[in-house]
């Protein structure tokens, strides 16, 4: 898992990867990652192939893990888990089942995810 220091902030890599092309945002939803096109996805359909994770400046429990993830079809896009202040899943763990079923393959692809 790569730390990201106080250079970058989510907003700022949010904003490398839109630049990049790689700004389809996985969604859980009803029991899948969805993206806007409207593709959805099984855990074993999926790979995380890079994590970063972000600290509150001021608040640790205001922290969040982005996850670079490529779906079996070539498509390349995030999620992101926030937790602390701003928490995005109010599903009763859900998304944490999801995520930790998905295989891991850290990739080192530096034209691709130097940010």
């Amino acid at each position: 898992m790569t730390q990201i220091g106080n250079m970058s902030t989510l907003t700022q890599v949010l904003e490398k990867l839109r630049i990049k092309k790689i700004d389809n945002e996985f969604q859980l939803k009803e029991g899948v990652f969805t993206v806007e096109r409207g593709k959805s996805y099984d855990p074993d359909e999926l790979t995380i192939i890079k994590t970063y994770r972000f600290e509150g400046e001021s608040d640790p429990a205001d922290s969040a893990i982005l996850y670079i993830i490529e779906a079996s079809d070539g498509l390349i896009g995030y999620s992101i888990d926030a937790y602390g202040v701003y928490s995005n899943h109010d599903d009763g763990g859900a998304y944490d089942n999801f995520i930790r079923q998905i295989k891991v393959l850290e990739r080192e692809e530096q034209l691709i995810f130097e940010l």
